[in-house]
């Protein structure tokens, strides 16, 4: 492997929460001295959702603290991806309803993942985390599996995306992310959802986050949710979570939403840019802006990295 290539698939992401607000130094994500280039994973798609695969380097802008940047490491090949799946069996979850739409939703995201070539696991968690299934080729028995989980106790929702996190960073791909499966229910978490997003960004793992609604959360028609704090959800501190670390939050309101969705993290996932620039060697976190040219194209992806003052300090 080129050391080209190395600085950009082997460096340490950093990215704070909240974009604009000061983080207390001990929650910030370290970045390392002897890291010389920052790497940014991105998705672009245009206005109406679809997304744009034909780019090249001299597409893009990127700007660090408002200071263009130039493109140092640029890929767009598309690679295999890895999937955490992440399986809320807490309390909330005793509905049977709700344990058959997790099902489903994991059904639709195996469905896309190519065998034999693509990683899937499975993790479940109440107040604690549990290797079901590790990650290895698609589609194992992630399907046979969640069909022996009972729910069970406190939710610990926040604790599980960081743990889980660092589980498949140590698998060492990059076109990987977790994907959560949960009513959105947390009531014992040590980690605030802006700690969760930091960590998560500092190993380079995008959240995903599907709520799961049964049937029983749905209007006739399918089509409209009772439950009016679903939309709070998805606007509220779990959709900020997913977001902030460069990935996306849904609601599984029926079979094609459902399917838009697995289809949508996949594809992402499989046709992400991979981008690196050199970093300014300031102390502070430095906001990033990564563009295209076109002003119709929409870009995800991180927003900043951090250095510190103490570069060796974790």
């Amino acid at each position: 492997m080129r050391p080209a290539l190395v600085g950009l698939l082997g460096v340490t992401l950093c990215w704070t929460p909240i974009i604009g607000a000061p983080q207390d130094p001990v929650q910030r994500p370290t970045f390392r001295a002897s890291v010389n280039r920052v790497a940014v994973a991105a998705t672009v798609r245009d206005r109406r959702g679809r997304p744009i695969t034909n780019l090249k380097s001299e597409d893009f802008l990127l700007f660090d603290g408002g200071v263009p940047r130039q493109i140092a490491e640029f890929r767009s090949e598309t690679a295999p991806v890895s999937l955490a799946l992440l399986a809320d069996f807490s309390g909330s979850m005793e509905v049977a309803a709700k344990r058959d739409a997790m099902r489903e939703v994991m059904r639709h995201l195996v469905t896309w993942l190519t065998p034999g070539t693509d990683n899937v696991g499975l993790f479940a968690f109440d107040q604690y985390l549990r290797e079901v299934e590790p990650i290895g080729p698609a589609p194992g028995r992630v399907l046979e599996s969640v069909g022996t989980l009972r729910p069970f106790g406190k939710t610990k929702l926040f604790d599980a995306i960081a743990e889980t996190g660092r589980r498949l960073a140590a698998e060492g791909t990059t076109r990987r992310a977790i994907v959560a499966l949960t009513d959105g229910a947390d009531n014992a978490s040590r980690l605030s959802p802006a700690e969760v997003s930091g960590l998560a960004s500092e190993i380079d793992v995008p959240v995903y986050v599907i709520v799961v609604v049964s049937d029983l959360d749905l209007a006739g028609d399918n089509s409209s949710v009772i439950d009016p704090s679903l939309e709070s959800l998805v606007d509220g501190r779990l959709g900020d979570l997913a977001r902030w670390t460069g990935g996306e939050i849904f609601a599984a309101v029926g079979p094609a939403q459902t399917s838009r969705a697995a289809r949508q993290i996949v594809t992402e996932l499989r046709q992400q840019y991979l981008i690196a620039f050199e970093p300014s060697g300031q102390p502070g976190w430095h906001p990033i802006d990564l563009r295209t040219r076109d002003k119709d194209h929409v870009v995800r992806a991180r927003s900043g990295y951090v250095v510190r003052s103490n570069p060796g300090a974790r």
